[in-house]
């Protein structure tokens, strides 16, 4: 029988779970478009930045491997930064990453609709679009409810079958390749520079991210100080070799993927005519679900976090007497999520993603150095060279982060804003014990 954690959650995520469930929270809709506007600002050079990107989000992982492996409870990077920084940083950083997740999963909720109208076109129609995405999330808020692991099932299956939908297209493109050889590039109409590569790597960071949002759910992983940073980075190489190999197939058989909203369908089309694009459109629903799947099972864990630590109302942390999941968490963020998804758009949710994310990622770094002051003794993973790759890491955020549009900074205050109200509320109150101490 599975254990139980401390709060009464189930421990039922193993170490291959895990790294399909960050696989699974990793590679969305952005596969099925990103490859146009890589190629867009790179041109031939467009496969390098998935390996500069790759070895900008290892550090960012290294961070946060040493960091989460001194935690077994439920939190993630809002209990890191609570433990390592205080209470108004956790909370801060718990707003930002919760507010992150949301609009990451609505605007992909949204993208399912898109995709879905190459087969009912009437599926962006008002009352379609609300009866599709009602029930699109509301499936899987059921399956989430009723245990941890019948979602984790969900997951898997989700992961498998997106990973191998995508492992065809690769293979059948490489073998187009290799028969026929690579098709005759358009021109460029500009010069590559500096700032084209920034703004590549800054896209890709975004589209390499999510495997922070697993660590919500530590509190059900088996041996979470073991598992944590091995299935972090099986995942991460695993995706980095995808990513790569798409890329290079659709810079293979299109002569100018830019102009293509969906360059996989595109190149599936290409190499085996009209029903290999709608086989791609298909894998390119299922991997969207499969994200939202992912996103359903570690995000409410994150309220229930703040809950169980005195930061939020008490019953976020109410655990269902025999499902054994924060249930009322799941029904919050079900809510919220549909709600976002029926008003929000694209382009906000995106933005708000970008930015919190990058902050998210800078204070894995601060929380290392930190942390390693504080708890030098502490039965934890120990990076070798820790303090220099946290630096690096730093470095790394503040550099993508000055790319950013000084017009989406407002979002960032807005959040700031709500964060420090939230703490204000609470700052008297008893904050319960840093579980992962």
């Amino acid at each position: 029988m599975a254990a139980e954690s401390s709060s009464g959650l189930v421990r039922t995520i193993g170490r291959w779970s895990l790294a399909a469930l960050i696989v699974n929270s990793v590679i969305g809709g952005g596969v099925f478009g990103l490859p146009s506007v890589v190629e867009g600002r790179l041109g031939k050079y467009a496969p390098l930045a998935y390996l500069i990107a790759a070895a900008g989000i290892a550090m960012v992982a290294a961070c946060l491997g040493e960091v989460a492996s001194q935690f077994s409870e439920t939190g993630g990077p809002y209990l890191y930064a609570r433990t390592a920084l205080g209470r108004f940083w956790g909370i801060q950083i718990a707003w930002m990453t919760w507010l992150s997740r949301l609009a990451a999963a609505s605007g992909t909720a949204n993208l399912f609709a898109t995709y879905l109208a190459e087969f009912i076109p009437r599926a962006v129609q008002p009352v379609y679009r609300v009866t599709i995405l009602a029930a699109l999330i509301g499936l899987l808020a059921v399956i989430n409810y009723r245990g941890v692991q019948s979602a984790i099932r969900v997951s898997d299956f989700l992961t498998s079958a997106k990973i191998f939908l995508l492992l065809i297209f690769i293979g059948a493109g490489l073998g187009w390749l290799i028969a026929h050889g690579l098709v005759v590039s358009a021109p460029m109409t500009h010069k590559v520079t500096f700032q084209d590569w920034l703004g590549a790597i800054l896209v890709l960071v975004f589209a390499y991210g999510g495997f922070e949002a697993v660590f919500f759910a530590t509190g059900e992983t088996r041996d979470p100080r073991k598992d944590a940073a091995a299935a972090l980075f099986y995942a991460l190489a695993l995706v980095t070799v995808i990513y790569i190999l798409v890329q290079v197939v659709i810079n293979g058989t299109l002569a100018n993927p830019s102009a293509s909203e969906r360059p996989l369908a595109e190149a599936a089309r290409h190499i085996f005519g009209n029903g290999a694009a709608a086989a791609i459109a298909c894998g390119a629903l299922v991997s969207i679900y499969g994200y939202l799947g992912a996103n359903m099972l570690h995000t409410p864990r994150l309220t229930f976090a703040l809950a169980e630590h005195g930061d939020f109302p008490r019953f976020f942390a109410v655990v269902h007497p025999r499902f054994r999941t924060p249930h009322l968490s799941i029904l919050v963020y079900t809510f919220l999520l549909l709600a976002f998804a029926l008003v929000g758009n694209f382009r906000w949710n995106i933005t708000l993603s970008a930015v919190t994310r990058l902050l998210t990622y800078a204070s894995f770094a601060v929380a290392l150095l930190v942390l390693r002051q504080k708890r030098p003794e502490a039965d934890a993973l120990r990076l070798r060279g820790g303090p220099f790759i946290a630096i690096l890491t730093l470095a790394f955020c503040v550099m993508l982060f000055l790319e950013t549009p000084l017009s989406n900074l407002s979002i960032v205050l807005g959040v700031v804003v709500i964060a420090t109200l939230n703490w204000l509320l609470v700052r008297n109150s008893d904050a319960a014990p840093h579980l992962g101490a």
